[in-house]
């Protein structure tokens, strides 16, 4: 009995440091990209010593791949959850799209969208961690997409639900982008109002709309 204790209270431990040190991954990553995330740079951004952070992660790719885990759940819970106690279709995709700008307008990271981030740093580099990103991110398109389809599908808009999915997307991330390069945070209502104009010319209920105001 004494001895499960130890371990579970060492695992506990272990899980907080865990927490403590991802939470400042993600973010350092978000600034200067995930070859940018060595441990000694962990260290100075989190207080932790580097032989800890070295024994969590074992290597430099082992951080970056839970950095990327990491990430991926703040982005899911911030942006994804709260959608959906919206019903599917162009109501969730307004929730999500506005989310989603408010996500980085919020600077949950500092460097706004950790994965638009990341994405410049690995998309040309093959491996393990391009593929973490890779997945998220088509994962976020994908269920973008699906929520149009659902709306062409159940007479809400008229649109190509491929293209028009890209063109919400883009919109989302050159608000990130713009808004970072020029310290300011008009972009974001530029581009939620770029994204009311195109869905409502594809046919979306100003009660849908509605939800993309920021």
């Amino acid at each position: 009995m004494a001895s499960g204790t130890v371990l579970d209270g060492r695992r506990a431990r272990g899980d907080a440091s865990r927490r403590i040190v991802l939470q400042s991954a993600t973010d350092l990553a978000s600034v200067e990209g995930l070859d940018g995330l060595t441990i000694g740079r962990l260290a100075d951004a989190s207080g932790s010593s580097k032989s800890s952070i070295a024994t969590l992660f074992q290597s430099k790719e082992g951080l970056q791949l839970a950095t990327v885990a990491a990430a991926r759940e703040i982005f899911v819970a911030r942006i994804v959850e709260p959608a959906r106690a919206q019903p599917r279709g162009v109501r969730r995709v307004a929730a999500l799209l506005h989310n989603a700008l408010s996500y980085s307008k919020d600077r949950v990271f500092t460097g706004g969208c950790f994965f638009a981030a990341t994405a410049a740093d690995v998309d040309s580099k093959a491996g393990p961690v391009r593929d973490a990103v890779r997945e998220a991110l088509t994962d976020w398109y994908g269920y973008v997409e699906a929520q149009l389809r659902h709306a062409v599908a159940a007479g809400e808009i008229d649109a190509d639900a491929e293209v028009l999915a890209f063109e919400l997307i883009a919109l989302n991330e050159e608000a990130n982008s713009r808004s970072l390069l020029l310290a300011d945070e008009r972009p974001y209502a530029v581009a939620a109002a770029a994204m009311r104009d195109r869905l409502r010319s594809a046919g979306a209920s100003e009660a849908a709309l509605a939800l993309l105001a920021l």
